[in-house]
């Protein structure tokens, strides 16, 4: 770690919806408005650069040949350490469809994670399986499917500290709409993994989901008879919708679609990566199964695609650069939605004063990372 860092100045920095000439002061680890004589560190030329907040990517697995599933510490760091390389300042890994005891192990891994100064932030969960459709499992383990219990989901949050910010949930299956009322003032739930319709999806929304996960994937298709859950999903008015815009999973003009239905303060940008992110061609475990990669593309045995490897920063890079997605409006889907939709808003996702100086310094001209600021010390 070099010194701690005082002041940002010299580049263009991000005031939530554009960029502006301006300087960013730091003391004890959080944006502040004014620096006394006693706050004395490294001041940081971005000349040059677009200034971002921190990214937060609330939907992944793994990254550096970890996965939050293992239920390792250690496993746990590597991510943490790879994710804050990238500009990704504060993680909310996702579990996947398997038993009980693996989902326990997991939460009580991340409920001990304590970052080193050079990782990201573990700042919650997001509980991808098991309460999905056994028809849209996409790369879970159809054998560990099971319907929503409310019981487990408590369980699991009570090994987790509370860390179980985000669930998902088909809202066609039994029990789910009582899994929706009774736990939606506890944690924010999603719509995924679901051959639901659009009047089911409608009805879910109206008890209280609040999300969509990686939309289009998992899910039907809209039709203009048949319109599903995404047209649900726009037409509640409150609803985050994620998208994994890897150049992979989905085609640009579907993500431009997404971002006008939607509009840029509901939409969420994910990486879904898998721990094969960071690291090379050749063969991953995902949930028990293999995955197969070879660049960015990650497959299933049966040819289905299995998440990414293009960590949320290479997947911010490709919605800009490749799908035309305005700059501004892919820092909001991958900094301060994300960090509202989690209910960490006050803490993540902005340069404002009080938040924690986290920051991204980008090249104007290529996107790409040119220094993190970690809680306020220089990566």
């Amino acid at each position: 770690m070099a010194a701690s860092v005082s002041a940002i100045v010299g580049g263009k920095v991000f005031n939530g919806t554009d960029f502006e000439e301006g300087e960013l002061q730091i003391a004890d680890g959080r944006f502040v408005g004014d620096v006394t004589a006693a706050d004395v560190g490294q001041v940081l030329d971005a000349t040059g650069c677009y200034v971002i907040p921190g990214l937060v990517d609330l939907h992944f697995h793994g990254s550096a040949g970890a996965d939050i599933s293992d239920g390792d510490l250690e496993g746990l760091h590597k991510m943490g350490a790879y994710e804050a390389s990238r500009g990704v300042t504060a993680m909310c890994p996702a579990t996947m469809t398997l038993p009980e005891d693996v989902l326990t192990r997991a939460a009580e891994a991340a409920a001990a994670y304590v970052p080193a100064a050079n990782e990201a932030d573990l700042v919650g969960i997001n509980m991808e399986g098991p309460y999905i459709s056994p028809d849209k499992v996409g790369a879970q383990n159809p054998d560990f499917v099971r319907n929503p219990s409310i019981e487990e989901f408590r369980r699991l949050q009570e090994h987790a500290g509370g860390l179980f910010k985000l669930v998902d949930i088909a809202p066609e299956e039994p029990g789910a709409d009582a899994f929706i009322e009774t736990l939606a003032d506890e944690v924010r739930i999603s719509v995924a993994h679901t051959s639901c319709d659009f009047e089911t999806a409608q009805n879910a929304f109206a008890k209280g989901a609040r999300h969509l996960t990686h939309c289009y994937n998992a899910m039907p298709s809209m039709h203009h008879r048949k319109p599903g859950p995404i047209p649900a999903a726009v037409e509640h008015g409150d609803v985050t919708a994620e998208i994994i815009a890897d150049g992979v999973h989905i085609h640009p003009a579907m993500v431009r679609l997404a971002f006008r239905l939607f509009g840029d303060d509901h939409m969420i940008l994910i990486s879904d990566t898998l721990r094969a992110a960071g690291l090379g061609d050749g063969v991953y475990d995902l949930g028990g199964q293999d995955v197969t990669v070879t660049g960015y593309e990650a497959r299933i045995d049966n040819g289905a695609l299995a998440g990414s490897v293009s960590d949320l920063m290479r997947c911010l890079y490709v919605a800009v650069a490749q799908m035309d997605i305005p700059l501004a409006s892919a820092v909001k889907a991958a900094s301060a939605n994300p960090a509202r939709a989690l209910g960490l808003s006050a803490d993540y996702g902005s340069l404002e004063p009080g938040h924690v100086a986290d920051a991204v310094l980008l090249d104007q001209d290529t996107l790409q990372v040119k220094g993190v600021v970690l809680r306020g010390n220089l990566l």
